[in-house]
């Protein structure tokens, strides 16, 4: 049975792409991503730097994810810039998602407020912007979990002009 959705994790972060870190958000956003039965068709790991966080995407898309994660880049410091990243490249922000996640995570830690998490569609794929900290970022996807599949068929349904 093919699994329902296709997903791409990309991880945001200067010192994980430079190797002076090790990636936990993308390795702990697969296991969330196979627990629920989903195919992790790519991963990547980018600076935080629009160009590359928006070629990722693009690539991602390309490949068929119908889902792309991003972990990191959506706090408050200078660099962070991954939800610019991905307006950059939307056809429709959804911000019920975002929404939910940092009402969920506030019940977890005060500084959810700060968090500018979100989701949106692009081209054919739903994209997802999740916290830098794996525990977060599981976290948050499991507050949205539920409509993931629904909203991946949405985003996978290209309407024919008149």
């Amino acid at each position: 049975m093919e699994p329902s959705i296709r997903a791409g994790i990309i991880t945001v972060s200067d010192r994980a792409a430079a190797g002076q870190y090790e990636d936990l958000g993308g390795p702990a956003l697969r296991r969330e991503c196979e627990r629920y039965g989903w195919a992790v068709l790519a991963e990547a790991v980018v600076p935080d730097e629009v160009p590359r966080i928006q070629e990722a995407i693009r690539s991602f898309g390309a490949q068929g994810c119908s889902l792309i994660l991003t972990t990191g880049g959506t706090g408050i410091a200078a660099r962070d810039v991954t939800p610019e990243a991905i307006r950059g490249l939307m056809r429709v922000e959804l911000p019920g998602f975002g929404e939910v996640m940092r009402m969920e995570s506030m019940k977890l830690t005060k500084n959810a407020i700060l968090s500018r998490g979100l989701a949106a569609v692009v081209e054919r794929a739903l994209v997802i912007a999740l916290p830098g900290k794996p525990q977060g970022a599981v976290d948050c996807l499991g507050f949205v979990a539920g409509a993931l599949e629904h909203g991946v068929k949405l985003a996978q349904h290209v309407p024919t002009s008149c």
